[in-house]
């Protein structure tokens, strides 16, 4: 196969070669959480579907959707929610122009950390 490169311009690094900043690990977080999100409503949906079917079949799904995994799982796509919702209201600040600013990218960013972990707390507490 020809050099197609000729070795005139560099190769590009690999992705381990660049140290993991908090604004990369979000956007690769953002795409995560939203194929996340179809999982769990898919799980969701399935739960209801199981409640329109029969008893049984209902007993059988909430007994899956309740065991310590199950809880796991709907509380993973709470969070995945609550994050996907506050980094999307992030980007639409950006969408507008606000929050270019180094300082402020890195200080949003906690903030939806921060949010994320609140807001998934109050939800599990009240429900």
């Amino acid at each position: 196969m020809a050099d197609v490169n000729r070795g005139a311009r560099p190769l590009s690094p690999h992705l381990s070669v660049y140290k993991p900043e908090l604004n990369m690990v979000m956007s690769i977080m953002h795409r995560i959480t939203g194929v996340g999100l179809t999982l769990g409503a898919a799980l969701v949906a399935w739960w209801l579907l199981a409640a329109a079917t029969s008893a049984e079949y209902f007993a059988f799904v909430d007994g899956l959707m309740t065991s310590w995994l199950g809880a796991l799982l709907l509380i993973g796509s709470t969070a995945a929610l609550w994050y996907h919702f506050c980094n999307g209201l992030r980007h639409l600040a950006w969408d507008a122009g606000y929050g270019f600013e180094l300082d402020k990218v890195d200080q949003s960013g906690k903030l939806i950390i921060a949010a994320t972990a609140a807001l998934t707390a109050l939800t599990v507490a009240l429900v």
